[in-house]
């Protein structure tokens, strides 16, 4: 019998940390983090991190995992998650997946299997070589063109993934999304996933509040700090919220106009978490969130959630 559990997924702002919060208060469950920055330690208000008065008393697992400069991957997430499910599940509680990390919770919930495509680390290192040598622009282009899909899904920054793409097209020559698109098309746990969303014009002043009150939370002093500790190389500091500010510790703008840009790339990357979610996981149980009626939303879902508590998904 497949292992019951609960994930919460949409866009950044819309609600989700609360409502994972009520989930698991109403039905004794547990939180996993389901997004990648929440993972690190440290990037605290760039990244939302509910603090521990906010978490009301409901562990919460996968957040400050790791030191700032660790490497993580959606194949590390998924044995993460495996393994806290059952932990979740020996103590008799339910895990409840909160994140917006598109890529992740759909790994984590359908078993990717990342192993498939075996590592080629001549090559490699050998691509490796090149782009210190000629910059990961030739090689990023590259990638656009035999993967677009993938490339679409990758910053151009983050080498790591751009080696693995073309390492699995060149050795191979089927591009990694066909590989991803081959993957189990059920879930690998009894699951019951909740899609929140938001009038748009709602949602992006929320946004903009968000980013506002982070700012008055000491967001630029925390990246002040971990740039100076760790440089912007790390793989969270390509983060949005994040990767703004940078350009502003070195002096290339203001203020006001880092601001204005993490405003902008939040909206934008909201945009393009509805359109992940609603292309990617067919089975979302989507709710409309107005902050007025919160409450009566979460009533709606928690209701909802008792027939899949009682009986699973498919029944």
């Amino acid at each position: 019998m497949k292992q019951k559990i609960i994930s919460v997924v949409g866009p950044t702002a819309v609600g989700k940390t609360r409502l994972g919060i009520e989930i698991s208060k109403q039905i004794g469950g547990e939180v996993i983090n389901g997004d990648s920055i929440q993972i690190y330690k440290e990037f605290d208000i760039g990244s939302a991190k509910a603090t521990l008065e906010e978490r009301e008393g409901i562990p919460h697992h996968l957040i400050d995992l790791l030191e700032p400069d660790a490497e993580y991957s959606a194949s590390d997430f998924k044995q993460d998650v495996k393994q806290k499910v059952q932990e979740i599940h020996g103590k008799q509680k339910t895990p409840v997946l909160v994140g917006g990390t598109g890529f992740y919770v759909q790994a984590a919930l359908y078993d990717f299997n990342f192993s498939s495509v075996k590592r080629d680390h001549q090559y490699s290192d050998r691509l490796l070589e090149q782009i210190e040598q000629d910059g990961i622009e030739p090689f990023y282009k590259r990638l656009q063109e035999v993967d677009p899909e993938q490339a679409r899904k990758i910053h151009p920054h983050n080498i790591r993934r751009v080696i693995r793409a073309l390492e699995v097209y060149e050795t191979t020559g089927k591009p990694l999304s066909v590989y991803e698109q081959e993957q189990l098309d059920t879930s690998y746990y009894d699951s019951y996933i909740i899609g929140l969303t938001m009038e748009r014009s709602l949602l992006y002043e929320r946004i903009n509040q968000r980013v506002l009150d982070m700012v008055d939370q000491g967001l630029f002093e925390e990246i002040e700090q971990l740039y100076d500790r760790y440089g912007g190389d790390i793989q969270p500091m390509k983060g949005i919220g994040y990767k703004e500010v940078i350009p502003y510790l070195r002096g290339e703008y203001g203020k006001t106009e880092a601001i204005e840009l993490i405003q902008r790339n939040t909206r934008r990357f909201a945009k393009r978490q509805l359109t992940y979610f609603r292309n990617k996981l067919p089975a979302i149980h989507w709710y409309e969130i107005t902050p007025q009626n919160a409450e009566e939303n979460f009533k709606t879902i928690l209701a909802d959630l008792e027939g899949f508590l009682q009986n699973g998904e498919n029944s």
